[in-house]
């Protein structure tokens, strides 16, 4: 009878090879977006890619926004040098006739820019420089008088500053006036009038301002300081525990906006999270994997906020560009508004 032999079945070692690759390319994995315990790493922060190279611990230039309070204050500069001088309305001119006395004249310059002289009538003098009034004089004089020696002098030329100079210091804030920012984003100033302000900076509005009132009285300056700001507001809206809006006063990453907000629900889908901004007319929105973020125990970047963002964290998971328009949408009531969706997100780095 043969001899019976036991036959030993070969190990499938392909299977074998392939659960052990997975649990490799798996505790990579790991080990790539989870921090170990006692661990310290760098982590990078970033925000909407129109916004790189903004410093994440300070605001960006600041500009001004409806509901602020504008503190303008008036200097009188009347000791400045200049390299020209000009007639004004509120200038008193007098008009020197050396041969013939009798026809010297001494007005002031009327609202229209003229002052009446013999022989000739109205005559405009406003932006001229008393020598230009000179020469122009002689040559209206030479056919009405033998060789005329006219002489223009202004005796009196701050009557506006110091009408305003009075003003002022009988005002109850004396030389400085606080206007406010209209939700239309207009101002108006005292003299000037309607001025639009907001979106612009406090330095290029204190800019145009000096122009206008250089224009209107000579010698006089204003500075502008930001006496009060309406507020830098982050909202935070979806499945947190307090949704609304909440002040800054630096650039914040959402985690710290969902601190403010009192954290997440239980059914928050942390790698969903919408972040929207306003850029150039249009409400740019991205989504950003919160769960792997820096601040939250993972590797990837630390999303910054700037003001008037909006995050949202929605119960659902989303995926689609379509979907980020409509929750947000849903969320701000953005109903008409054109919403673009950021291709570059952090769960996408």
């Amino acid at each position: 009878m043969p001899e019976s032999r036991s036959r030993s079945r070969p190990t499938p070692a392909l299977p074998v090879l392939v659960l052990a690759l997975l649990m490799l390319l798996v505790g990579c994995a790991q080990q790539q977006t989870v921090l170990e315990v006692d661990e310290e790493v760098v982590v990078a922060r970033q925000s909407f890619s129109f916004t790189e190279g903004e410093k994440f611990d300070l605001m960006p230039k600041y500009t001004v926004s409806p509901g602020d309070t504008l503190d303008v204050l008036f200097q009188i500069r009347t000791w400045l040098e200049k390299d020209t001088f000009n007639i004004s309305v509120d200038h008193t001119v007098a008009v020197k006739f050396i041969y013939t006395p009798e026809l010297n004249e001494e007005q002031l310059v009327r609202p229209n820019g003229m002052i009446s002289l013999p022989y000739i009538g109205e005559y405009y003098v406003v932006g001229k420089t008393p020598k230009q009034v000179e020469q122009e004089l002689k040559k209206a004089y030479a056919g009405i008088l033998k060789d005329p020696e006219i002489y223009v002098q202004v005796p009196e030329f701050q009557s506006a500053i110091k009408e305003l100079k009075r003003d002022l210091h009988t005002a109850p804030r004396g030389l400085s006036r606080l206007v406010t920012v209209r939700p239309d984003g207009y101002v108006t100033f005292p003299m000037v009038g309607e001025v639009m302000a907001a979106g612009r900076t406090i330095e290029a509005l204190n800019t145009e301002l000096n122009r206008d009132y250089e224009q209107l009285i000579s010698g006089l300056h204003v500075d502008l300081f930001l006496e009060r700001h309406s507020g830098s507001l982050v909202y935070v809206l979806g499945a947190v525990n307090e949704p609304g809006a909440f002040t800054i006063v630096k650039p914040i990453s959402v985690a710290q906006a969902l601190a403010l907000a009192g954290s997440y629900n239980d059914d928050a889908q942390l790698d969903s999270v919408i972040v929207a901004r306003h850029h150039q007319g249009k409400v740019i929105a991205t989504r950003i994997d919160l769960s792997r973020s820096g601040a939250l125990g993972g590797r990837k970047p630390m999303f910054y906020l700037m003001p008037d963002d909006l995050v949202f964290v929605p119960r659902t998971r989303i995926s689609e560009a379509a979907q980020i328009a409509r929750q947000v949408s849903e969320a701000l009531m953005f109903r008409g508004w054109h919403i673009t969706v950021e291709s570059v997100s952090i769960d996408e780095l």
